[in-house]
């Protein structure tokens, strides 16, 4: 008996049916976050957007000459989150700045310390707790840039704002707060002495974009909060 050819169209049907469906569920799930810190659905739709279109916009801050990484690079293994992805060297690093997974997150977690009744000092603690583990955590992977293991930094924060939340109102903007600038202190900005021994041509703080370690840990740690 002859069987009937393959016929690909329903498989794909179905693939770009589950994706659909991920993806839609993704941003349920951020829009869910974002309304804890206080955001309308529109305005969570705004600042997503406008994370997306900047993850692409690197701001140049600085350029220092680096050592050529080892050949091959060592692989990071499974389970580790690479915050920052290198190109090919060049002999030179640039130092930037991206605006969607750095700036954009860092601006609202300042704007959330302005209209939440977080106390300073509250804040910078578990700012400070999320940074220890960070730096603890993240290492840096010639040729490939600085890893960390991908759960470490949302459990983390989302631990720490349980416990020094003052009020449980407070924990989803003080998780935010924590997970994002404790991830750029720890894990991108402490780091800074490494960028010589990567061999990037470009290091960008805020690393991948968007969806890299500061900007997801913060939405990750606000639902676990």
């Amino acid at each position: 008996m002859m069987r009937p050819p393959f016929a690909p169209g329903p498989l794909l049907l179905f693939a770009a049916a589950l994706g659909g469906l991920l993806l839609m569920l993704q941003l349920q799930l951020i829009g869910a976050a974002f309304e804890r810190l206080g955001l309308s659905p529109g305005q969570a739709l705004l600042l997503l957007a406008a994370c997306l279109l900047g993850s692409a916009v690197n701001l140049p801050l600085a350029t220092v000459h680096t050592e050529a990484p080892p050949t091959p690079p060592p692989s990071p293994g499974p389970g580790w989150r690479l915050l920052r992805h290198a190109p090919p060297f060049t002999g030179k690093t640039v130092l930037a700045l991206n605006v969607g997974g750095g700036l954009l997150p860092t601006v609202f977690a300042l704007h959330l310390l302005s209209v939440f009744p977080l106390p300073l000092g509250t804040a910078a603690a578990a700012t400070a707790l999320v940074a220890l583990v960070c730096r603890l955590a993240s290492r840096p992977l010639p040729g490939f840039g600085i890893a960390m293991p991908v759960l470490v930094a949302p459990v983390a924060t989302a631990l720490v704002a349980l416990w020094l939340a003052p009020e449980p109102g407070l924990r989803a903007p003080l998780a935010y707060v924590a997970g994002t600038l404790g991830v750029l202190i720890g894990a991108d900005l402490s780091r800074l002495g490494d960028i010589r021994r990567l061999g990037a041509p470009v290091a960008s703080i805020g690393g991948a974009g968007t969806f890299d370690g500061i900007f997801i840990t913060g939405i990750v740690a606000v639902l676990l909060a």
